[in-house]
């Protein structure tokens, strides 16, 4: 990745980040500035790959991060965001972005859990969810409080993980 993409990347998920912990949104504004300049800054440095290259990353992160919104798990600006990433990273960036992302997620997600007290009623969660999931069910119809947008929802501002994943990937690409 040229310096000024990674540079932009990393403004742009920071901003997010900080957005997303003061306010639990991530504004349109900002992820759309990150998709257009996105595919507009790959166009430029690698011409007809560069647009390419843009468009797959955007849309891989939409494949993933799709369904875990329709599902309820996860908040529109945080599919945008990755959206943004992706147009930013490309697809093989956007990839280790992606698992950096989800082991950090994860990892936070457990601590939330742990200092919360809610390790059984999440584990118990889990099951019922892989449960209606095989049976091609939305979990949040039966349990609300597993929609992302109920306030007993357990929560984490994953645009934050997301920032945190994406610098984190930079710096270790980096070396």
């Amino acid at each position: 990745m040229p310096l000024l993409l990674k540079t932009i990347l990393s403004i742009l998920v920071l901003a997010a980040g900080v957005y997303d912990l003061r306010t639990r949104k991530i504004p349109n504004w900002l992820n759309l500035s990150g998709i257009v300049l996105g595919l507009g800054l790959n166009t430029l440095f690698a011409h007809g790959p560069g647009v390419s290259l843009a468009v797959c990353g955007l849309l891989f992160s939409l494949a993933v991060y799709v369904p875990l919104y329709l599902m309820r798990g996860m908040g529109a600006g945080d599919v945008k965001l990755m959206a943004a990433v992706g147009a930013l990273a490309g697809p093989q960036n956007w990839l280790g972005i992606f698992v950096i992302t989800a082991l950090l997620g994860g990892a936070c997600s457990l601590i939330l859990i742990f200092l919360r007290r809610q390790a059984r009623r999440t584990f118990l969660n889990v099951g019922f969810i892989l449960h209606e999931l095989l049976h091609a069910r939305m979990p949040s119809h039966a349990r609300p409080q597993l929609d992302i947008r109920n306030r007993d929802a357990l929560r984490l501002p994953h645009g934050t993980v997301i920032a945190a994943g994406s610098l984190a990937y930079l710096f270790l690409a980096g070396r």
